[in-house]
């Protein structure tokens, strides 16, 4: 496969022992799917729907007000999350795949929180009520940059 941000792809041809490779538009590595144009808008979004349904499964704990938020929290980075960023290792995440993922982390917030979509709060006065900030996105730039160093480490 060849990844370029041009419209019009190179055409590549490889030969293993006089046997052409076949040019793909996409792949998967990692368990992300990744195109030619180098990104994975459709995988990273197929993620968030999967860590939205298991959030909806486990609405009963999540959302239970009996249970401190702080435990809520850690509930939710311990089986929703994992789900969320399985393979976040290979994505390329771009302004717009990144405002996605913050949108999905208070969507969880306000979920758990009991706040209507119609309340006029605020993503930071949410925030504040969980008592926690944004840690998703350097949450995945951590994973990503430990992957570089074993993919460095091993070359």
């Amino acid at each position: 496969m060849v990844v370029s941000r041009k419209q019009e792809l190179p055409i590549i041809n490889i030969y293993i022992k006089g046997t052409r490779l076949k040019q793909k538009d996409q792949f998967k590595y990692l368990g992300s799917l990744i195109s030619s144009d180098g990104r994975n808008n459709s995988y990273v979004a197929s993620r968030i729907a999967q860590a939205k349904t298991n959030f909806q499964k486990m609405k009963t704990v999540l959302t239970n007000k009996n249970i401190s938020i702080r435990t809520r929290r850690r509930a939710l980075e311990c089986y929703i999350e994992p789900i969320l960023m399985y393979g976040c290792e290979a994505w390329t995440i771009s302004k717009q795949t990144q405002r996605k993922l913050e949108a999905t982390e208070i969507w969880f917030l306000r979920r758990m929180l009991r706040i209507s979509w119609t309340a006029k709060k605020t993503n930071d006065t949410v925030l504040e009520e969980a008592h926690t900030t944004r840690l998703l996105i350097s949450k995945i730039r951590k994973r990503q940059a430990t992957f570089f160093g074993h993919v460095m480490s091993v070359h």
